[in-house]
């Protein structure tokens, strides 16, 4: 449930001119992906029409908002055009230049999470150092600048590491693991004769992986949805599973109050997720931030009181924030991924026979094109049984990306 701090900190991110009387507020997003498409959704139940910077006009959210400006994100006037007029800037991705940012806030513009908690999100070197000056449990990490470096630091972990770029990287991509000082040296030597700075961590014996998702406002008012398990496949999220089974109360609890202190130690305005490892001796550890909604979140669009997208508008508009409650024992999301091959039959017959098969099943598609791995949606399905949810879900996932049912069912079978 939502917690307030007793004494709130100041939100230090500029502030923008109120609404005109009886006018919505309007919030800017960079980035036109998914994440913005299913924002603009929560903001049509608000009243409000979401404001998307994208790319270009064929991106997720430029589909479906009328309020779209093209342009890139590392454009410092493509950003002042998002900005003018509206009450909040907020982001669909991590990878807008900080300076940009701070110019903005300079110029009077409330960005939220702000440049200062966002960098943490951007820069996984100072993201690690930040967390241990905090207390944070987190991997052993260094900072490689030299082929010495990664040979001292895979001497002293004794073991397979993984080595990281500090910027940039996101489903998989910039991540690289080394099972010995070979190939550690050969990973982190290409990256460093390329220019691209890096880090190394110690690769954690984990049980499995897990997220906090959280909200904080301006205020200071913080919320956490229960804590989920998330699965992941070549560096991508397939399935997430809400809440994680067989998770203890009390470990449950304390990645809950990670997340509420993180984003409270860190000034976020806005969603968070805090991805972890349970270890297999049953400690957390902090993998990534993201500050935006996320994968692990989407869930919550059927399975709880309050979406992650509509407390993400809740949260940077400084509205009171919403109930994270779960609306059933179990929920499932599972991604549908794009086929190595594009199936003959349409996505339109496809959904036909999924409705058809399990017409409980929410279908959430981001208007792309079919390609091999792509994020083309998700599925959510909800119940009392996770075992049975996750079937199901996984299934209908698997249905949409291949056209075929895992257990050969034809319905047009007697």
């Amino acid at each position: 449930m939502p917690t307030t701090p007793k004494k709130p900190p100041s939100p230090a991110s500029g502030r923008n001119p109120t609404p005109a009387s009886g006018a919505s507020p309007v919030v800017a997003m960079i980035g036109g992906g998914q994440l913005a498409r299913m924002t603009h959704q929560a903001a049509i139940a608000l009243g409000q029409t979401l404001r998307v910077l994208a790319a270009g006009p064929d991106e997720s959210a430029a589909q479906v908002t009328p309020d779209v400006l093209i342009g890139s994100h590392t454009d410092l006037d493509a950003l002042r055009r998002a900005a003018a007029g509206a009450s909040v800037l907020t982001f669909d991705h991590e990878h807008v230049p900080t300076e940009h940012l701070e110019r903005l806030v300079a110029e009077g513009v409330t960005v939220c999470p702000p440049p200062q908690a966002l960098v943490h999100a951007q820069d996984k070197l100072l993201m690690r150092r930040k967390l241990h000056s905090l207390g944070a449990p987190v991997p052993r990490f260094a900072e490689i600048t030299s082929i010495e470096d990664v040979e001292a630091f895979v001497k002293e972990i004794d073991g397979p590491v993984v080595i990281k770029t500090v910027r940039g990287g996101y489903d998989g991509k910039g991540v690289a693991m080394a099972d010995d000082l070979a190939a550690a040296r050969e990973i982190a030597g290409g990256y460093l004769a390329d220019g691209i700075p890096v880090l190394a961590e110690e690769r954690v014996a984990m049980r499995r992986e897990l997220a906090a998702l959280v909200a904080r406002s301006p205020f200071g008012q913080g919320a956490a949805w229960p804590v989920v398990e998330t699965v992941q496949r070549d560096g991508v999220c397939v399935e997430v599973y809400a809440p994680a089974p067989g998770l203890p109360d009390e470990l449950g609890a304390a990645a809950q109050e990670l997340g509420l202190r993180l984003a409270n130690e860190l000034g976020v305005v806005g969603v968070m997720a805090v991805e972890l490892f349970e270890t297999v001796d049953g400690a957390l550890l902090v993998n990534e931030l993201a500050m935006r909604p996320h994968n692990s979140g989407h869930w919550t669009m059927d399975g709880a009181v309050t979406s992650q997208f509509e407390q993400h508008l809740r949260a940077v508009l400084d509205y009171p924030l919403g109930d994270t409650s779960a609306v059933a024992p179990a929920a499932v999301m599972a991604n549908v991924l794009g086929a190595p091959q594009t199936p003959a039959m349409s996505m339109d017959e496809r959904l036909h026979h999924l409705f058809a098969r399990i017409p409980d099943a929410k279908v959430h598609l981001y208007g792309k094109g079919e390609r091999a791995g792509r994020k083309l949606g998700h599925i959510n399905l909800i119940g009392t049984d996770m075992d049975e949810v996750r079937e199901r879900a996984v299934r209908a996932a698997h249905w949409l990306s291949h056209a075929e049912w895992t257990d050969g069912w034809n319905e047009h079978d007697d």
